[in-house]
């Protein structure tokens, strides 16, 4: 059976929701943390309830909503969400109000709206779809575990049209309490040019990206998801290596035939050691793309990585601005995305043209 990406939406640090060009006018911050451009979210949302929900409430369902309205479909058959942080907006509001109020007579709304699967939730309320809803909170690979739940379904033939999302929010606390950890640089800089730097810590960053899967075939289908894989921290480069080739040949592809590997190098010296390692051996030959310069870093990035692989495929572009050199092949059938959060939580998806 065959699983295809039948649309795909994503709100990002760059211009990515809506009817906009496809990359070709990168957004520059000078700063180390990139936020996300959100819609107007009255398109999308009720306006009365826009005020009672969270900024990741308002990415995911705007999203979602956008995704759905991309395949003309009005009710998805399953609704699956990663995501490591949560509502971290709600939970600090509701802490900070337990403190304040010394808890008592505590409004209820912020306490319930800080568990992990609000967003899912949400969609599903506004939908009205009763059917299959989960979430994943699998740190690095969250979105990832989304997406096999997914395949899993399709394949045991339950459903059909199963929307799957990526979601994280960045908030001031979270942001400090990460760059004091090391996950982010101390100084700002580029975006645009994150790599040009060697240093540790990379740039922050938040967004939702959603997908409608499908096994049915169909001309307007973005790109075809072949096959997605996780590891957990591998002992050495040639460990990592072995992995990525066991992947690749269980799906009899040989990796002359990627027509282009996208990474998620981040601009952190110890975490773009491993790419750099398989750039010089596995991947030596293959085209290579980046991505966390523009919607930073953040656990359930890689959903960006792959609503941009889908649009490569179906555009038959690949945009400047994330080619690491000159691409040989402007019009790539194969992808594969390889993206590893802190070397901990490793992931390889294969995406080829439908």
């Amino acid at each position: 059976m065959k699983i295809y990406i039948r649309s795909a939406a994503a709100i990002s640090a760059q211009k990515t929701f809506g009817d906009v060009p496809f990359l070709t006018e990168p957004v520059e911050y000078q700063e180390t943390r990139l936020k996300a451009i959100e819609p107007d979210y009255k398109d999308y949302i009720d306006p009365k309830l826009i005020r009672r929900m969270s900024h990741i409430i308002k990415m995911g369902v705007a999203a979602a909503r956008e995704c759905l309205n991309r395949a003309q479909t009005d009710m998805p058959g399953a609704i699956i969400t990663g995501t490591a942080y949560g509502c971290l907006e709600d939970t600090i509001t509701f802490l900070t109000r337990m403190i304040e109020l010394e808890e008592e007579m505590l409004p209820p709304t912020a306490f319930i709206q800080s568990t992990h699967n609000t967003v899912a939730a949400q969609i599903a309320l506004m939908l009205q779809c009763h059917e299959y809803n989960n979430t994943f909170v699998h740190k690095g690979i969250s979105f990832e575990s989304a997406l096999l739940d997914a395949i899993m379904l399709l394949k045991e033939g339950k459903t059909d049209n199963i929307l799957v999302g990526g979601t994280d929010e960045m908030t001031d606390a979270s942001f400090a309490i990460l760059t004091r950890l090391g996950l982010y640089k101390r100084w700002p800089l580029s975006n645009l040019a994150l790599f040009n730097t060697s240093s540790n810590g990379s740039i922050g960053g938040e967004g939702a990206a959603f997908f409608l899967l499908t096994d049915k075939p169909n001309s307007n289908n973005l790109a075809e998801l072949i096959a997605i894989k996780t590891f957990y921290k591998p002992t050495t480069i040639k460990n990592t290596e072995l992995n990525i080739n066991a992947f690749l040949l269980a799906n009899s592809v040989k990796i002359e035939d990627i027509d282009l590997v996208i990474t998620g190098r981040n601009g952190n010296l110890r975490n773009d050691a491993v790419y750099d390692a398989l750039n010089k051996l596995l991947f030596a030959q293959n085209a290579k793309a980046n991505y966390k310069h523009l919607c930073g870093e953040y656990p359930t990035s890689v959903s960006f990585a792959l609503w941009l692989a889908a649009n490569i495929i179906k555009k038959g572009v690949v945009p400047a601005i994330v080619a690491e050199r000159d691409i040989k092949s402007q019009t790539p059938k194969r992808i594969l995305i390889y993206n590893h959060y802190q070397n901990n939580y490793h992931s390889l998806m294969l995406v080829s043209a439908c």
